[in-house]
């Protein structure tokens, strides 16, 4: 399969880890990418982490990584909203640590109360979020701020199962506030795929996710070939069933599938 491709762009949450563990499978598939002389990036929704703490963790688990090797959705929204406001302008950051460093990145200026009156609010995962943060990014949208969300992810894969993503906090919002947001930025938006190749110089990037709907849609919009494994969110029922713009070219029930030739299904 790898002959095919310059570059593998890995989701991280269901596909290389689950929660603070390495998959199955993960770390010897990595590990023979790269001796094959394929570059790896992974490419995370997940906005809770800096890239250098995500490769801090991938090399904790036995997947050593770089953080110029990560790229995460805080990275790339933080990008698009410095695009769309004023330099310097002060932003609510709904979420963590990391996305605020991003936010700081661009020469923007995170803040934490509607008081401040932002020209934004930008929301990603962060498992601290809770209703008085809700609700201060609710006043700053309906005052006018611009609302880009990191992803729309409603899961997480976790040790225990499914557990709300910042899809589901943004669906608070959503539903406080009438309207959707005015950006999101994630998968299965092309955007963070389309940084990862351009990272690279790329043209010919393999896709590695576990969820159809935004690891695989995301492939579909960024014209990319997409491998789906069996390690998180996506079965093989689901994968058969999918229409068109969710079905992967290959589908392998681990990571090691990278290694081996690929069960490729009928795109029609």
């Amino acid at each position: 399969m790898l002959d095919a491709y310059d570059l593998v762009i890995l989701d991280l949450d269901g596909v290389v880890i689950v929660g603070e563990q390495a998959l199955p499978a993960a770390a010897a598939a990595v590990a023979t990418v790269r001796q094959e002389g394929t570059p790896v990036v992974f490419a995370t929704n997940n906005a809770s982490r800096s890239a250098s703490a995500v490769a801090e963790l991938l090399t904790k688990v036995g997947v050593p990584a770089e953080p110029s090797e990560v790229i995460t959705s805080a990275m790339v929204a933080a990008d698009a909203l410095a695009d769309s406001v004023p330099a310097g302008a002060a932003v609510l950051v709904l979420g963590s640590d990391a996305l605020a460093s991003e936010v700081r990145r661009v020469g923007l200026r995170p803040v934490s109360s509607a008081e401040d009156q932002p020209a934004a609010v930008i929301q990603g995962y962060d498992p601290s979020v809770g209703w008085e943060r809700l609700a201060e990014a609710s006043v700053a949208i309906r005052a006018g701020a611009r609302w880009v969300v990191t992803n729309s992810d409603a899961t997480l894969p976790s040790p225990r199962g499914p557990l709300p993503g910042n899809g589901s906090l943004v669906a608070a919002l959503r539903t406080a506030l009438e309207r959707e947001p005015d950006m999101v930025v994630g998968k299965p938006q092309p955007a963070l795929f389309a940084a990862a190749a351009r990272q690279r110089s790329a043209s010919a990037p393999l896709v590695v996710g576990d969820r159809l709907d935004t690891d695989i849609a995301g492939a579909y919009r960024a014209g990319m070939d997409s491998l789906l494994v069996l390690t998180g969110i996506a079965s093989r029922a689901d994968a058969l069933a999918a229409p068109a713009e969710q079905r992967p070219h290959y589908l392998g029930d681990d990571l090691g599938a990278l290694t081996r030739p690929g069960v490729q299904l009928a795109r029609d």
